[in-house]
């Protein structure tokens, strides 16, 4: 298994995890109605965009398995809700069912960190549905809830949490 940062190239790799993460990952949770109008196509066309015109201090990091193929990423940037320059945000991370639970998220994590950290960022936040299976990845390496909002995914609403890690310079994972 590779983990590098992402290439204009690897949009529709993934645009094809990002789709099939929440068909396996929200299968059960989100409307399977919602759920099947998913589209690669159309989520290629945003990877497109975002691999092409990154904002200052965003970065996609990929795991790429042996035979070259996109089986995992992580999107993260500056604090959307803060603005704050010296905090983060972990936008999205996803991998492919067949290879969670294998240290692939947990690498990507930690490759993430090393570059927060190179750039000066003092802390890092992240947003998850309540019910995503997620929420236990992120305590254990540390996340603590911050606060809850509502939001609306289709024709659903759902509570999403807000874990944060303080201080990144100490974390170690």
């Amino acid at each position: 298994m590779k983990i590098r940062f992402a290439r204009l190239e690897d949009a529709a790799g993934i645009a094809q995890v990002h789709v099939d993460s929440w068909k396996t990952t929200y299968k059960g949770i989100i409307a399977d109605a919602y759920l099947d109008k998913l589209s690669v196509e159309e989520r290629w066309n945003r990877w497109e965009k975002r691999l092409s015109e990154p904002e200052p201090g965003e970065g996609v990091i990929v795991a790429e398995n042996d035979r070259g193929q996109i089986c995992g990423f992580l999107d993260y940037g500056i604090d959307r809700d803060s603005g704050h320059a010296h905090e983060a945000e972990l936008y999205a991370v996803y991998l492919l069912q067949s290879e969670q639970r294998k240290g692939i998220g947990r690498e990507m994590f930690r490759r993430m960190l090393d570059v927060l950290r190179e750039k000066g960022y003092r802390s890092l936040m992240v947003w998850v549905l309540e019910q995503n299976p997620a929420v236990h990845f992120y305590g254990k390496l540390g996340g603590e809830e911050l606060e809850r909002k509502s939001i609306r995914i289709g024709e659903e609403d759902f509570t999403e949490i807000a874990l944060r890690w303080h201080d990144i310079a100490r974390l170690n994972i």
